[in-house]
């Protein structure tokens, strides 16, 4: 299946509260959409690999998203080794998106600004002939270098370069979070209290979306992206 944007996240659920809007929106405008998982995030202190997996699926298909996979790297340490680079060029030539979004440049999470790295380094090679990778059948992939790579900002604040309107996909966004059980608030829960578990974390993503919805025109609620490129715009009269 060729995609139109294609999502690189360290752990599951850093789309869903990085870009779940965005993707939602995407899709309801018939735009075909995956998520590739870097981890499984094992290393998390509540919950099991097992129970994010559930969870993931659960959240795959509130969103729709059309495909969703995990590479099953050692959450806390992979690297940005040859091997691993090459799993990731291998997922972009495989799927062919014309957007990839990946981790913020930096984050509270070392795991975060380590990811968006490695997916930098992938965008580039994955467009170069030379470097070779096969698919699941062992037929050689041809090179595939998406048009665009844009940054979801996470936990801290960073300066955005542009935003997009999630105003009307708010609530399914936060159902999509919360479908991570084990994650965050849960007054029944005995596992112990982590900074995302906080019973006021999810009202700060929000408020979040809501501060960065004050830079739209005539929404309420954003999701906010930085780029590595300056942005080539062929019709002035379509900025506002």
């Amino acid at each position: 299946m060729k995609l139109d944007i294609l999502v690189f996240a360290a752990h599951p659920d850093d789309a869903e509260m990085s870009c779940a809007g965005t993707l939602m929106r995407a899709i309801s405008e018939g735009k075909k959409v995956g998520i590739i998982d870097l981890t499984r995030g094992e290393m998390g202190t509540r919950g099991t690999a097992i129970t994010r997996a559930e969870e993931s699926a659960a959240a795959t298909q509130i969103m729709g998203i059309h495909v969703r996979e995990n590479l099953d790297l050692e959450d806390c340490f992979f690297d940005l080794s040859r091997e691993t680079q090459l799993r990731i060029i291998s997922k972009i030539r495989k799927y062919k998106p014309q957007v990839v979004l990946a981790n913020a440049i930096e984050d509270r999470h070392p795991d975060h600004g380590r990811a968006a790295k490695l997916v930098q380094e992938a965008f580039f090679k994955a467009g170069l002939p030379k470097i070779e990778t096969h698919d699941e059948n062992g037929i050689s992939q041809e090179a595939h270098r998406p048009s665009s790579l844009f940054h979801y900002i996470q936990d801290r604040y960073i300066k955005p370069d542009f935003v997009i309107d999630i105003t009307p996909f708010i609530d399914r966004k936060l159902e999509s979070i919360k479908a991570f059980k084990t994650q965050f608030h849960n007054p029944d829960s005995t596992e112990p209290i982590t900074y995302i578990s906080k019973p006021d974390f999810l009202e700060s993503l929000i408020g979040r979306n809501r501060e960065y919805g004050k830079l739209l025109k005539n929404g309420t609620f954003a999701e906010a992206y930085t780029v590595n490129k300056i942005i080539e715009v062929t019709d002035i009269t379509s900025i506002f």
